[in-house]
């Protein structure tokens, strides 16, 4: 009689575990359908923006090259929206930002990279602990105040770089220091902690024991730093560049006060008009078909970047194989 009394109890017993982890699996279902649910909406809605931006940028900067043809407004180097007889040439705008944030890159990226390299292979904790908030408190710092510095500190001494090197030039202008050069270094300094930070994260995320192992084969630790891990790092660095490039190519403000605003052949001491600045400087008034070709500027802008994340794209494909 107490056999059976027990197999009961046990019975029982393992019938209500049963039940336990039976509501149990289904509350955890629950959870699981309604966090998928979210992801999804989140993800469509990120497409839809996506989407959405990209329609209203054709549907507002094709108009202008309907009206005035594909030559007239890419191709042709004469910007003058309000003239009697109006001309809306874009082609020394586009030149100067690509030119602008190439240059930019080339002095941005390399002094970051390496930054990047000092701290999370060379640097020692309590100096790391002292770079890292200062390259992170760049980041927090607005663009206008980049703008600001530099036209109260770097324009004046390109301008007096300028009046060294073109002394007696009767065919060069002077800007007074707001050239293509202020313009570049300025951006090169706002790049800096972007590409910093990712790039140092890409650096952290290489296992340690592909430096064991480089180590252990008989490199020293910059032959390791430059030939294991730099190359294991690729994918995150190629990221932080091309946000790096995204940065310089859509930042206006700062530009806008230390490039001289001028539309010019897009040379180191020349004032310079960019893509961005065009639209901040020129949006507040234009009006009609001056509008419709400032909707175009920003059409071009947003192909670059269109362009620059396809080139990422595949840029990681060929990283990581095939």
């Amino acid at each position: 009689m107490d056999i059976r009394l027990q197999q009961a109890d046990y019975n029982r017993a393992q019938g209500e575990a049963s039940m336990s982890l039976a509501g149990k699996k289904s509350h955890t279902q629950r959870i699981e359908v309604l966090a998928e649910s979210v992801f999804t909406v989140c993800a469509f809605f990120a497409v839809f923006a996506v989407f959405a931006i990209t329609l209203y940028m054709i549907a507002n900067g094709v108009p202008a090259i309907c009206r005035l043809g594909v030559r007239e407004i890419l191709f042709s180097s004469v910007w003058r929206p309000t003239a009697a007889d109006p001309s809306f040439g874009i082609l020394y705008v586009i030149l100067s930002s690509v030119a602008g944030t190439a240059l930019a890159v080339l002095l941005g990226v390399p002094t970051a990279l390496l930054t990047a390299v000092f701290l999370a292979e060379v640097a020692p904790r309590p100096l790391a602990a002292v770079v890292r908030p200062a390259v992170e408190l760049l980041a927090g710092i607005p663009s206008v105040v980049y703008g600001l510095l530099g036209m109260l500190i770097l324009n004046p001494l390109m301008y007096r770089l300028e009046q060294r090197l073109f002394r007696g030039s009767g065919t060069h202008q002077f800007t007074g220091g707001a050239n293509l050069l202020s313009a570049a270094l300025v951006l090169a300094v706002m790049i800096l902690p972007t590409v910093i930070s990712v790039s140092e994260t890409a650096l952290r995320a290489v296992p340690e024991q592909l430096r064991a192992s480089s180590m252990a084969l008989g490199a020293s630790r910059i032959q390791t730093i430059f030939r294991v891990v730099l190359p294991a790092a690729r994918p995150g660095i190629v990221t932080a560049v091309v946000l790096g490039v995204g940065r310089a190519m859509g930042e206006a403000m700062a530009v806008n006060l230390v490039s001289g605003g001028s539309v010019n052949v897009p040379l180191p001491f020349s004032s310079v008009r960019f893509l961005t600045t065009a639209l901040v400087s020129e949006m507040g008034y234009a009006e009609g078909l001056h509008r419709q070709a400032l909707f175009t500027i920003g059409l071009v802008l947003f192909g670059f970047i269109m362009i620059v994340n396809i080139l990422l794209h595949r840029i990681l494909r060929g990283a990581d194989g095939p």
